[in-house]
């Protein structure tokens, strides 16, 4: 749904008081609380030292994370596997869910795309030449993950691959085998202690502390911060803004930052996955979200890409369904662009980029969706002949060409 004031005597900031309002109302109803935990514990041999590591294990816990018992339980649960197909002079093999079949996948307008249940899976066999060598590649990842959860300890997907990249060949197959072995253990990702690089960027009202007690203090001048790689480990978040804008390229990030956005819609925070998000950018949309519960909005470009970025912040992807409670938002609301904004600002059709083979192809794919029939502001889009329009006349709109067209204006 789009986000429209409820008329024109209203500010924007009463408005956003009243979307809040009716956010919080919505999870109340819905028994939406934050998670929290309770008071550990602890033997006398060594009470301070058991405390601390009950705290961090109930902390991980409400930020959604497996504990780390049951991480490891779950790898020694799969070497026993091992170990028995090869007592039984079996060829051992890894059964892991379809990750890339809509069939495996349901849609919860609470929650998004989720792998069902009882999936479809595939087999990584290690008496096959086509997959023996994934088979091993598979072992040797579970042990560095089992090493890492044991010392408590955190690697980056950079560091895993250069540990023997001749072996691994390119960087996109350890990141594959990485959400491979999440989906199999049915853990979060996070929950492997592997972390990834952030791309993203995060500015205005918020301070934070970082595991390594680290303090960061995002502003609402022209510099953004990038995104912590461990999310988890954040803490103590602190921010007074009314809403948190998701803005879907890095360009349009910068101009606002440039034309102190922040500053004059202050109090708010701003962030940016430049284009399709990294895990830790929609990790921490998400995290702001459960903590704050401040409404969410994504700005992207009014073309079919624009719109499946967005939609995997609200509602997830295919390939991370498996962790969607972990990762969506869907109280985000599209702010814009909307196809209808082509119409309605009455952009001159010479200006607009004519859709592409590929841009045609999303499209249709996007359509099809469950997220999108069950929207009642998108079939609206639709109906108005705004999405599906936009597809049949062969044009598309982004916002950078926006902003070139309104430098233009403000020269004439």
């Amino acid at each position: 749904m789009a986000f429209a004031p409820m008329g024109p005597e209203a500010s924007f900031f009463e408005v956003l008081d009243q979307h809040r309002a009716s956010l919080l109302a919505a999870l109340r109803r819905g028994g939406g609380e934050p998670a929290g935990g309770g008071t550990p514990q602890a033997s006398s041999f060594n009470l301070k030292k058991a405390l601390r590591s009950v705290c961090e294990e109930r902390k991980r816990e409400a930020c959604g994370e497996t504990p780390s018992s049951e991480v490891l339980a779950s790898i020694e649960s799969v070497i026993q596997d091992i170990i028995t197909s090869v007592a039984k002079n079996e060829a051992p093999t890894f059964t892991i869910g379809n990750r890339s079949s809509w069939e495996n996948i349901k849609f919860e307008d609470s929650v998004g795309l989720q792998m069902v249940t009882h999936c479809t899976t595939r087999k990584i066999k290690s008496d096959s030449l086509k997959s023996v060598k994934k088979f091993a590649l598979i072992l040797k990842i579970l042990s560095k993950i089992y090493k890492l959860v044991q010392s408590n300890t955190y690697a980056t997907k950079r560091d895993i691959y250069y540990t023997d990249s001749q072996l691994f060949g390119n960087q996109t197959v350890v990141d594959n085998i990485i959400n491979d072995i999440s989906c199999m253990l049915k853990v979060p990702r996070m929950s492997l202690h592997i972390l990834s690089t952030s791309k993203g960027l995060i500015a205005g009202n918020l301070r934070y502390i970082e595991e390594d007690g680290t303090r960061v203090h995002c502003t609402c001048g022209a510099t953004a911060v990038a995104v912590p790689s461990n999310i988890q480990g954040i803490r103590n978040l602190i921010t007074d803004a009314k809403f948190l804008l998701i803005v879907e390229k890095d360009a349009t990030f910068q101009r606002l930052l440039d034309d102190n956005f922040c500053n004059r819609m202050s109090p708010c925070i701003m962030i940016t996955g430049k284009g399709v998000p990294d895990l830790n950018t929609r990790l921490l949309v998400k995290k702001l979200w459960d903590t704050f519960h401040i409404p969410v909005f994504a700005l992207v470009d009014a073309d079919p890409h624009g719109i499946e970025i967005m939609c995997i912040y609200k509602y997830g992807s295919m390939a991370m369904s498996f962790e969607a409670h972990n990762l969506t938002v869907p109280a985000i609301r599209w702010l814009g662009l909307l196809p209808s904004d082509i119409k309605r600002l009455n952009i001159p059709r010479d200006t607009l980029i004519p859709l592409t083979k590929r841009d045609q192809m999303k499209l249709d794919s996007v359509l099809k969706r469950p997220y999108v029939t069950c929207q009642p502001f998108w079939r609206k889009e639709q109906t108005s002949n705004c999405i599906e329009v936009t597809c049949n006349g062969s044009v598309k709109e982004n916002i950078t060409n926006l902003e070139i067209q309104s430098q233009a204006a403000r020269l004439d």
